[in-house]
């Protein structure tokens, strides 16, 4: 977890490094704690590469964010950053890239911040840490699931929090990806909540998730509630997070032409505005790297040394309107990945040599995920339902899959979450109406601290088979609470030796659920 040293101890050594901000440091006993600073959300880091990665704070005023970087964590020797301002634009947070950093080292940072008002005024330093990504062969372990505080499921502190990320923590993964839904804004809690067992769920509650949020400081509140949990910063202090999103970060099954007109919870019935807030405090308050070219953007790569690269994808930004998705050929309505993004994507393949290409997928292919879940109708993911040749949003797909195979890419695997259940699927070709492509593994896991639902039925278009499943049965029902167990992340290891790359699905009690072995194909 996230580890404190003294605030004198972080003076001292900056007076080692022969850098100081400012000559009133010599005085820091002027100040008293009680007005000093603090580091309100622990620290976070993120989009880690070979030699750089990104890293998070936030403070409860206007300040500087002071920066010492060491590859131990004693701070002998540490680096000390300029510092960077952390401003009320920002409600206080800062964020910034360390860069110029040993490839295969483990990377401690330190940070505190001096009060823009009162410069004696330092708050007390927390320290942090990641490990860049190999240059060479190295075995590679990461995480990823999805679904943080969902349906009604909050803090509960007497059943010890959400306890998934304490279970993630155990194995030390090199990186987690948190595939989307990684807040709840449109899903107010409420204090109490009665179970089936006759116990009492009992949320920690902030005044931001009493109601849906609408206001760039109720966006930024969802943030806020997930990072008071014991288990979440303990975790994000030793474990960096890639970050994608899905819907529940504005609101429910949201695209552009999201009419909530007959909604009474909003007031702001503008959907355009309402997903510029939640994108703001989405970059605001994570680790996600800018990209100048277009600020906001959330599809990437991540090159984790030789034998990985990740591809963030985003089904949200770009995506035509929720419909029956029967186009039969590709528009900007029938879009979901939209054409700048599949062509980066295309690319960007074509031109990977790692070994493994993992595509992080915020919703699944072959999952039937209604818009309209009453009446199961309206495509929300990529399939549609009709179970034949491909239409609307799987037109984007189908063209995907085939250059794929035609520019034969080998291994590639998918990993997404969003439907809360775990599940292995097989996309066999011999199966699917689509033949032309390469067969594929995707793997769901889901949710890790939401309402448990599914199984959702299976589009046949691109073949996919169940290998492996776990979801609630008839009897238990759906929006099953955390509590029951059925809380499921996924772990993937990369032999550094033979390049074999192993999925475990787990649950909530680190129990393994299924395991699936892939040999790489080898090119000579």
């Amino acid at each position: 977890m996230s580890s404190r040293i003294s605030r004198r101890g972080f003076l001292k050594s900056s007076v080692a490094t022969g850098i100081v901000f400012s000559s009133p440091l010599a005085m820091p006993a002027l100040s008293r704690a009680s007005s000093r600073p603090v580091v309100t959300h622990g620290l976070q880091s993120g989009d880690v590469d070979m030699n750089s990665g990104m890293i998070w704070a936030r403070t409860d005023r206007p300040a500087k964010m002071l920066v010492e970087v060491d590859t131990t964590g004693s701070f002998e020797t540490p680096t000390r950053l300029a510092p960077i301002n952390a401003l009320p634009d920002t409600d206080f947070a800062a964020k910034r890239l360390l860069e110029n950093l040993p490839s295969d080292q483990e990377i401690f940072y330190r940070v505190a911040f001096a009060d823009l008002n009162d410069v004696n005024a330092i708050s007390e330093p927390m320290t942090g840490r990641f490990r860049t990504a190999p240059a060479s062969r190295r075995s590679v372990k990461f995480a990823w699931s999805g679904d943080t505080a969902g349906q009604g499921w909050g803090i509960d502190k007497d059943r010890g929090g959400m306890k998934t990320y304490a279970t993630m923590q155990k194995h030390n993964p090199d990186f987690f990806i948190h595939s989307g839904d990684t807040i709840y804004a449109d899903g107010p809690m409420k204090e109490t909540v009665e179970l089936k067992d006759g116990t009492v769920w009992k949320n920690v509650l902030i005044e931001e998730k009493t109601k849906v949020a609408e206001t760039l400081e109720e966006y930024r509140g969802q943030w806020k509630y997930n990072l008071m949990d014991d288990n979440l910063r303990a975790f994000n202090a030793e474990v960096p997070t890639f970050f994608q999103w899905d819907d529940h970060e504005v609101v429910n099954n949201w695209s552009a032409a999201k009419d909530l007109t007959a909604d009474d919870r909003y007031s702001e019935k503008n959907i355009h505005l309402l997903a510029a807030r939640a994108g703001r405090a989405f970059h605001e308050l994570t680790p996600i790297r800018y990209a100048p070219a277009e600020p906001g953007r959330i599809y990437r790569k991540i090159a984790y040394g030789p034998m990985l690269d990740i591809f963030f994808l985003d089904l949200r930004s770009y995506r035509g309107p929720n419909g029956d998705a029967m186009e039969m050929e590709m528009t900007p309505e029938s879009r979901i990945l939209g054409a700048e993004q599949l062509a980066w994507l295309k690319r960007e393949l074509a031109q990977s040599r790692a070994t493994w290409k993992v595509i992080a997928c915020d919703m699944p292919i072959g999952l039937i995920v209604w818009d309209n879940w009453k009446d199961q109708a309206g495509a929300e993911a990529v399939a549609n339902g009709d179970h034949g040749a491909p239409k609307g949003r799987e037109l984007e797909f189908a063209d995907l899959l085939r250059f794929i195979k035609t520019a034969d890419i080998d291994n590639v695997v998918w990993l997404t979450a969003d439907v809360h259940y775990t599940a292995a699927h097989y996309y066999n070709p011999d199966k699917a109406q689509f033949q032309d492509f390469k067969p594929f593994w995707e793997f769901v896991s889901g949710p890790i601290h939401a309402g448990t639902f599914g199984p959702n039925d299976l589009d046949m278009t691109f073949g996919p088979e169940v290998k492996y499943i776990k979801a609630p049965t008839a009897e238990q029902g759906a929006n099953l609470p955390p509590s029951m167990g059925l809380q499921f992340f996924g772990l993937v290891d990369i032999d550094g030796q033979t390049e074999q790359l192993t999925v475990r699905l787990m649950d909530r009690d680190d129990v393994e659920l299924h395991k699936v072995t892939l040999d790489p194909v080898r090119r000579a």
